[in-house]
């Protein structure tokens, strides 16, 4: 199959895996050339008689492809590939925008921390200074912390991340 970004009509979807499948359904999907993104987190796991670092995706059971309306059936044929989401009873797209935050993100040392909870939408935000500067997000008030609320919304996830309230400007 030929390699699918750089389609002008290629899009970002989120797609949903069968359970602990991400890694196996991102390489498979990379084999076929399908632009693909997995967002990963190095975390310290503890067993009886060792620690160990790993990488461990960010959000469980999905990944994002790149790719053009008419490579779904490809993607959705895919091991480890469950389906796409919905969002309003249309297929969810992600702006190219949120897939660069995200990497930002994850380049640098904040603490991550994903959710399912609906957090109720807060005070918009941007952040001034530190690695995340120029991000937008939305505070909330979480666990008596303020920390800052990157909402995916098409996903129906929410990214927060512990935040200084000096690194932000209300927009």
């Amino acid at each position: 199959m030929a390699v699918m970004n750089g389609e002008s009509d290629a899009r970002w979807y989120p797609v949903y895996t069968h359970a602990r499948a991400e890694k196996k359904a991102y390489e498979a999907l990379k084999a076929k050339g399908i632009e693909a993104y997995l967002p990963l987190q190095r975390k310290l796991k503890q067993w009886s008689d060792r620690k160990k670092w790993v990488e461990e995706p960010l959000i469980s059971s999905y990944l994002f492809v790149n790719i053009s309306p008419q490579h779904m059936a490809e993607v959705l044929m895919t091991k480890g590939i469950a389906r796409f989401l919905y969002f309003s009873g249309k297929v969810a797209t992600m702006p190219d925008r949120q897939i660069k935050e995200l990497k930002l993100l994850l380049a640098t040392d904040a603490e991550l921390e994903v959710t399912e909870e609906d957090l109720q939408p807060g005070e918009k935000v941007t952040i001034k200074a530190g690695p995340l500067k120029g991000i937008n997000g939305e505070i909330i008030a979480h666990r008596s912390q303020k920390k800052l609320l990157l909402r995916l919304e098409s996903m129906g996830q929410s990214l927060i991340v512990s935040m200084p309230p000096s690194y932000i400007n209300r927009l």
